[in-house]
């Protein structure tokens, strides 16, 4: 009898997982909480990434796709989430095999073992598992015999808080508060156009966000631009430039160095947010106490600060994660922005992602806990060997199959001389970001 595979989150990772489950004779179903597939993909279609097509497409699903007369795209160009969506997502779970195995609407908000609470262990991993979700029809309920969380963090973003915690009041301006990445020159134009906005946050979304904003601006000159820096090196975000592996990353460091010297953005660094809230009509973001810090005053904020999973529903399964990351406990040394700066990880799958509940795994963005980079390959890779290991197949569950570029230079200004990504020669370990040879590089700082 075949086994059934619940898959939740029907992103490009799910739905490559999907794919891959179909090829070994599994039965896939995948539940998305959105109205559609690639419903996070979706809020981010304006963004264009820093990956070219050839790497953000799984084997598989490319095999299931040529079956319906797909025109693959140009390898070599880079697309937007739009694109994305559009021209693989869409017809990936549209005119295949895949689209009796979607449940859309379907947001899952529990997952236990059939008969089995946390504590209980005898006879646990022959148990099957349950899946709680919500669709228009009311609560609903799946029987599974392993389960995949591709659900990604996008819907979970960091908050204002330099602490992890939101700044106080958060909650209470909501209103005049975006996350990640706001479409400022497309649906949502009006809302920033001649306002003062600020943006918090150091990464790629941040600059891409600050970017547009001073695009916006120099149509609509009562646009100000406000970059909040929590660090005290501007620089430390301008990138590789020319030396970036990823050449639309690097571009996209070096132009926003460019409009930081001119003056077109204007730089609080150092700044730590601790309190929101409103004056005089208007935003006031303070950093220190309430009453004797640093503030700065903006009609719109723009909180950029990275993503963390959402683990909310998983309380009833055994986890293994790290407790800096919330990544499965052997991704975490691979990953750990605190010791590289250009995200860059060896190959991995099921056996890294594994967790103490046996048939459970976490993959792609979400596997990645709050470390901040991601090459949607990796993720195809991830669950190539995580329905590999589903099926009883070990040995490809346990063989590498993932060939990447070089994806090193993040960043001029390292986090320290002695322990920052690409700061020195690359060491011989696969687990090098500099590593000479296409399969001993691997994952990007982009999505």
């Amino acid at each position: 009898m075949s086994k059934t595979v619940a898959i939740v989150g029907a992103g490009p990772v799910g739905l490559a997982a999907a794919a891959h489950a179909l090829e070994r004779g599994l039965e896939p179903v995948v539940l998305e909480a959105g109205d559609t597939c690639g419903h996070a993909v979706r809020q981010w279609g304006h963004v264009r990434m820093f990956s070219p097509w050839e790497y953000n497409i799984d084997k598989a699903a490319v095999r299931l796709l040529a079956q319906s007369g797909w025109n693959s795209p140009d390898p070599h160009a880079y697309p937007t989430g739009g694109e994305l969506i559009s021209r693989y997502i869409e017809p990936l779970a549209t005119r295949t095999a895949l689209r009796d195995c979607i449940r859309t609407r379907s947001k899952v908000t529990a997952i236990s073992r059939m008969g089995f609470d946390k504590v209980k262990s005898k006879g646990r991993e022959s148990a099957p598992f349950e899946l709680r979700y919500r669709n228009g029809k009311g609560p609903e309920r799946l029987v599974a015999d392993a389960v995949i969380d591709a659900s990604g963090t996008w819907f979970s973003p960091n908050p204002a808080g330099d602490n992890g915690l939101p700044a106080i009041g958060e909650g209470e301006v909501a209103a005049h508060v975006a996350y990640a990445m706001p479409d400022v020159l497309g649906r949502e134009r009006a809302r920033y156009a001649g306002k003062v906005v600020a943006v918090l946050g150091a990464g790629h979304s941040a600059i891409g966000t600050l970017i547009d904003l001073v695009k916006l601006k120099e149509t609509v000159p009562g646009t100000t631009v406000i970059w909040l820096l929590r660090g005290t090196d501007p620089a430390k975000s301008f990138g590789g430039g020319a030396n970036d592996k990823l050449s639309a990353r690097g571009e996209l460091g070096a132009t926003f160095a460019r409009l930081v010297d001119t003056g077109a953005v204007r730089v609080e660094a150092g700044f730590r947010a601790t309190h929101l809230g409103m004056t005089e009509g208007r935003l006031r973001i303070g950093a220190g106490s309430a009453c004797c810090g640093r503030h700065a005053l903006a009609d719109e904020l723009v909180v950029a600060t990275g993503f963390r999973p959402d683990l909310s529903y998983l309380s009833e399964l055994r986890l293994g994660l790290d407790a800096a990351l919330d990544s499965p406990t052997a991704l975490a040394p691979l990953i750990d922005p605190n010791e590289h700066s250009c995200g860059t990880v060896r190959p991995h799958g099921a056996k890294e992602l594994a967790h103490p509940e046996s048939g459970f795994y976490i993959a792609g963005m979400k596997s990645y806990g709050r470390a901040p980079t991601f090459l949607m390959l990796t993720g195809y890779e991830q669950v190539r060997s995580i329905v590999a290991a589903i099926a009883g197949d070990a040995e490809a569950a346990a063989r590498v199959e993932l060939v990447l570029p070089e994806t090193g230079v993040c960043s001029r200004s390292p986090l320290s001389e002695a322990s920052a990504c690409c700061a020195a020669p690359a060491p011989v370990e696969s687990s090098a970001c500099c590593a000479s040879t296409p399969t001993k590089a691997s994952a990007s700082c982009c999505g």
